[in-house]
């Protein structure tokens, strides 16, 4: 159980725990190193099942050898098109270990979206989970005439499919036996061929603007950069993690997948993003790493969890999270806490937090991480309050992840740490714009070089787009997106993202996006957290009879006028929102508003909702 007061058990080791400049070289390293041991665990029909080294590599053998077996060759591309599910990790570390290029694609894009992926990946193999998603291949399959083989991870309901580019797993794993049994040498010696410089995997960008750009990664860069994060997130064979976000996105498939096979960290996969409460409870992670967007929807919870309680109840939390808060308070102005401080917190934790913490299903983690989009400061010090620390890392696609991040010892809410020691962060003197350099950037993007050209200063450093401020300390925070600072009509410049943290730490906002440039005030599209909203009706007696007309009721637009009323008293009047817009529709990862992270998508959403932002500003 950790103690909030002593932060030393949470410090990385900055040890190297395992050779190899390639991943297919460091994945048999660990197989040698840690064989029978317990790599991989998932759900399966109700009973957790787990993968030991020594199972995982049996089926990475099989799956390579299926793919040589068809002719692939070293330097040609697979892509996975699938959610976060244990054969994702068995078939890319197979592609990679034939020498292969790995590129994910995400289970919710669209047909058209997986033809333009895989013709400018030259995608030549194509391994799909379900039936679902072959459906979306199929439909685009005239279309690619390079692509060679569809491999279907689940056959339910596909038993009578008769595609002669169509084939199981399983049936590619069995020609995998056949054929390394014929050439059983093959694979260790397309393995030990595979270079650091050559290319490995490939993540494309989301493309909020434009069409998805392919940033290319080395072995070299992954392996460099998993190493890094030995330095900055402590991590052993001891530690269990939880595997949910997509692996297409560099935050699973660094600080997931690849971290884990590094230090021998137990991977456990949900069953599906539903799930992810629910398992969370039952895996009972030591390092939990997930988006602002999970921890603010636990927080809602027991905000919400909190209101449902008794008064006693009520009153023995606000006791208890009083006093998580003094000594959060002391812990980040780095004074010691005193030895009757630390009696209350354990008494507070025995009568309130631990069940908080078990109700989240944090009891057992020794920190928590948050990246990948800005999260309130209130947040951090609540989930300090709780007895757990959360470490804030910034990065992007580019950099393989992480670049900063806030070190255990000496947490800042709000900031994003001082650069980490396997890269090098300055700010732009003139635009403030946050730059970086080190081998962990990637090598640039695929079919791209003018793009790619455009992405670096003349002295070889990334622009990241990010606008910040760095304090003496070196912490960096980051105070927008270039693109997305707003200058009023007034000429104020103001940093919207600041405002919608400020709303998102409420239990009843999902997500916002504040409108204002070259406007004369401030107003906000609002996504309300429908889970929340819908209790908060039933509970006030407030009639609705779906998502549209909850939006609409004069109640609950009286309930989000009051968190904006209580949001604006914390900023400048020129700062604050005079109006807001909720979003009547009901969005879902497949909607083109949000980015597969789950954030709404602010050019687009300004111009698919300009009708309602013009009636704002109408008066």
């Amino acid at each position: 159980m950790s103690n909030l007061w002593d932060l030393s058990h949470i410090q990385p080791q900055p040890n190297s725990v395992l050779d190899g400049d390639t991943i297919p070289a460091m994945f048999w390293n660990a197989v040698a190193q840690r064989g029978p041991k317990v790599w991989l665990r998932e759900k399966h029909f109700g009973i957790w099942r787990s993968w030991s080294w020594n199972q995982v590599a049996d089926a990475v053998r099989e799956i390579a050898g299926g793919l040589m077996s068809l002719g692939f060759a070293p330097g040609d591309t697979a892509s996975i098109l699938s959610n976060t599910v244990i054969e994702w990790v068995l078939c890319d570390v197979a592609v990679l270990s034939c020498g292969g290029v790995s590129n994910g694609i995400y289970p919710t894009d669209a047909p058209a979206q997986v033809q333009y992926l895989c013709e400018d990946s030259r995608t030549s193999v194509l391994f799909v989970e379900d039936d679902e998603q072959l459906d979306k291949a199929l439909e685009v399959r005239a279309q690619l005439p390079l692509l060679r083989k569809i491999v279907v991870f689940d056959m339910e309901g596909l038993r009578d499919l008769n595609e002669a580019d169509v084939i199981s797993l399983d049936a590619l794993r069995e020609l995998g036996r056949q054929y390394n049994a014929a050439h059983p040498d093959d694979l260790q010696r397309r393995s030990a061929a595979v270079k650091p410089a050559d290319l490995a995997i490939l993540v494309y960008t989301s493309g909020t603007t434009g069409k998805p750009k392919g940033a290319m990664h080395t072995h070299a860069g992954l392996t460099y950069s998993v190493r890094g994060y030995n330095t900055l997130i402590s991590r052993s064979e001891a530690d269990e993690c939880m595997c949910f976000l997509p692996l297409c996105h560099i935050a699973e498939r660094m600080g997931g997948e690849y971290f884990s096979l590094y230090t021998g960290a137990k991977l456990n996969f949900v069953e599906n993003p539903d799930t992810v409460p629910e398992n969370v409870r039952e895996i009972a992670p030591t390092v939990f790493t997930a988006v602002p967007r999970v921890w603010e929807k636990f927080y809602s919870g027991v905000a919400i969890a909190l209101k449902e309680g008794t008064r006693l109840q009520q009153a023995v939390y606000a006791w208890g999270i009083g006093v998580g808060q003094r000594i959060a308070e002391r812990v980040l102005a780095g004074q010691p806490v005193p030895a009757s401080l630390k009696a209350k917190f354990t008494v507070a934790r025995w009568l309130a937090l631990n069940n908080v913490r078990k109700l989240i299903g944090i009891h057992r983690a020794r920190f928590l991480v948050t990246g990948a989009a800005p999260i309130s400061p209130e947040l951090v010090k609540w989930y300090l309050a709780l007895g757990v620390p959360m470490l804030e890392v910034w990065g992007m696609t580019e950099t393989c992840g992480a670049s900063t991040g806030v070190p255990a010892d000496r947490i800042k809410p709000g900031s994003i740490g001082p650069a980490t020691d396997f890269n090098q962060v300055r700010l732009d003197p003139e635009t403030g714009e946050i730059q970086v350099k080190g081998p962990n950037v990637f090598a640039g993007y695929l079919n791209l070089p003018e793009k790619t050209a455009e992405t670096f200063t003349p002295d070889g450093w990334l622009r990241t787009g990010d606008v910040g401020t760095v304090d003496a300390d070196g912490f960096y925070r980051i105070t927008d997106r270039m693109k997305d600072i707003i200058i009023t009509a007034g000429g104020k410049n103001v940093t919207p993202s600041e405002l919608e943290n400020e709303l998102k730490f409420s239990p009843y906002i999902t997500d916002a996006v504040v409108i204002g440039d070259k406007l004369p005030y401030l107003t906000v599209i609002i996504m309300i957290d429908q889970e929340n909203v819908e209790k908060y009706a039933q509970d006030h007696d407030v009639p609705f009879s779906n998502y549209a007309s909850l939006t609409r009721a004069s109640e609950v637009q009286a309930l989000i006028q009051g968190v904006i009323d209580e949001v604006n008293k914390k900023f400048a009047r020129v700062e604050q929102i005079k109006k807001f817009f909720l979003l009547d529709t009901q969005l879902t990862a497949e909607d083109e508003e949000l980015t597969p992270t789950m954030k709404l998508k602010r050019k687009l959403v300004q111009t698919k909702y300009a009708p309602q932002i013009e009636a704002m500003y109408r008066n």
